[in-house]
């Protein structure tokens, strides 16, 4: 039956399997921002359902991009993934000057009917840009660490911009992302270190000469030593978690979503989903993830076979950006790592997150389209080794002839 179902999927126009995972994953999404949503929602505008109808929203503006950009071809990108590059710079140099200002941070820009976050918007440029330097530069990047150093450049005016704002969650996930798609163009593992211990000792010392960020992370490292002042929507997200236990309360029986765990809809969403479906409910969605980048990491790998190596390492980078920032917020929610304002991907409430998020998936979608339809014929072998054949091959015709010939001659003679 499992090789029926691969050779069926082969004959597909896309990979249904993934259409499939990323509808399950927005549906239980929308489900548990209308569950999550309730108090929070009826408090602040006097009806329930104002957050759930904005996600909507939200997702019918994630669908609508996501089908004009499927059908925009991968030499596009390509082509203009510089340009790219400087616009997501611009925008980050926007948001620091018009910026809407948050809980201390300025990361949104105010466009009227939402608020557009300009680090979504980078990721995904950041995964563009990469897979066509690694495009031109795969060779280069194996045998040079120079090759990687001229990264150094942009992708430091980028993190000098994010830490301003400051945006500390963006700035760990794009390294990895940046770091991930290296190592799988062909990248020695040194270059792991030589790229994320600097960035890791810059977080550091910035959290150490700060009073705010240093609180935060005593308040993680043991939430329950001030469980009603820096530790408590920690507590509150554990107690939550730890509510659930093996099947759940069930779908909006949630007691911490009425107003305890603040931000529940949107960084703490996982808690609510824990409190609600339980032990069970937590594995099959980590599962669902894994399924999601399983199914990425096949289409990259089959556009890499297919000559296809720019949609390839699309495919990759945005299988790590997608598990890199779920498995980080859940994390969060678990206590495992300091608050980084990183949303569950297609699940929490965010239309910034959604959108771009959705665009990329796109994206990958058009890499197996492309894949599938418009195969690259593979380059024209020529090494040295081949011409050695061929000039053996050569010159034993050659021998063979002239030794015919002498043959010929000395029966002659004779």
């Amino acid at each position: 039956m499992l090789t029926q179902w691969r050779e069926q999927s082969r004959q597909w126009p896309m990979d249904y399997w993934l259409l499939g995972l990323m509808i399950t994953l927005v549906i239980m999404g929308l489900m548990m921002v209308a569950s999550s949503s309730v108090a929070i929602s009826d408090q602040r505008f006097g009806h329930p359902d104002h957050y759930i109808i904005r996600q909507l929203i939200s997702v019918a503006m994630g669908l609508f991009a996501g089908y004009l950009f499927f059908h925009v071809p991968l030499s596009i990108w390509e082509n203009h993934r510089g340009k790219l590059f400087l616009f997501g710079i611009f925008l980050l140099i926007a948001v620091l000057i018009f910026g809407r200002e948050i809980n201390g941070s300025k990361r949104w820009l105010p466009l009227g009917i939402m608020n557009f976050q300009p680090s979504e918007f980078m990721k995904l440029v950041i995964v563009v840009f990469m897979a066509g330097y690694l495009d031109r530069h795969a060779s280069a990047v194996k045998e040079n660490f120079g090759a990687v150093v001229r990264l150094a450049l942009p992708f430091g005016l980028m993190a000098v911009l994010l830490l301003l704002e400051p945006d500390y969650g963006s700035t760990f996930v794009i390294a990895i992302m940046i770091t991930g798609m290296l190592l799988i163009a062909g990248a020695p593992w040194r270059y792991f270190v030589l790229t994320v211990l600097p960035m890791v000792s810059i977080l550091v010392a910035l959290v150490m000469t700060s009073e705010y960020r240093m609180a935060r992370v005593s308040s993680f490292l043991d939430p329950w030593q001030d469980p009603f002042g820096a530790g408590y929507q920690l507590t509150q997200a554990l107690i939550a978690s730890g509510s659930g236990e093996w099947f759940g309360a069930g779908l909006g029986e949630s007691v911490q979503k009425m107003l305890y765990l603040p931000d529940a809809h949107t960084d703490f969403l996982f808690s609510i989903y824990g409190e609600e479906f339980g032990f069970i409910g937590v594995v099959f969605l980590i599962a669902l993830y894994l399924a999601i980048l399983y199914r990425m990491f096949r289409i990259g790998r089959k556009a890499l076979d297919a000559n296809h190596f720019f949609g390839g390492m699309i495919c990759f980078g945005i299988g790590i950006w997608i598990i890199l920032q779920a498995g980080i917020n859940m994390g969060v929610n678990l206590g495992a790592f300091p608050t980084k304002g990183l949303t569950l991907p297609f699940m929490s409430y965010g239309g910034s997150s959604l959108l771009m998020m959705s665009i990329a998936v796109a994206v990958v979608f058009r890499v197996d389209y492309e894949t599938r339809y418009c195969p690259r014929p593979k380059p024209k072998a020529t090494s040295k080794s081949t011409s050695k054949k061929t000039e053996s091959k050569e010159a034993g015709s050659t021998n063979v002839t002239t030794g015919k010939a002498a043959k010929a001659a000395l029966k002659r003679a004779k």
